[in-house]
């Protein structure tokens, strides 16, 4: 592994250590360019203010919104990360079709992201995290 590759892998890490903990102003710090693609819902965020007001929606359903790390690596511009997604129901959860009001119960979803890196550089310039867009609705029950 090179050097560029362990910094990348350090940016991934502190980049989803301090999204759980709400350190937006950090999070976005570990980008070049604030840009989201939600692969399962097709959702994209692009720029700070976006990436924000997505922050900002994501963790009313789930203020307590966690990540666990499965693996890790690196190769060429990408870092590629498989992780448990959890979290607790405290908040309104839009579903097609509905709102659901808070269950209070909790979920753990396996998923997978990339982060993609502008060429030479430890600042991230995509975030893409793949994912069944009903996992958390079936993993609480509301599906």
């Amino acid at each position: 592994m090179t050097d560029l590759q362990d910094r990348r892998i350090a940016t991934v890490r502190d980049h989803m250590a301090l999204e759980v903990t709400h350190d937006w102003d950090a999070v976005i710090a570990t980008f070049a360019h604030p840009r989201y693609e939600l692969l399962g819902s097709g959702a994209v965020f692009d720029g700070e203010e976006a990436v924000r007001r997505y922050f900002a929606a994501s963790r009313v359903p789930f203020p307590d919104q966690g990540n666990e790390i499965i693996a890790i690596a690196a190769a060429g511009d990408t870092v590629l990360v498989e992780f448990w997604l959890t979290g607790t129901h405290l908040g309104p959860l839009k579903v097609p079709g509905r709102t659901v009001e808070a269950t209070g119960k909790t979920f753990r979803v396996r998923m997978a992201a990339t982060f993609e890196f502008a060429p030479g550089s430890d600042r991230i310039v995509c975030e893409r995290p793949y994912f069944d867009t009903g996992a958390v609705a079936r993993a609480l029950g509301i599906a």
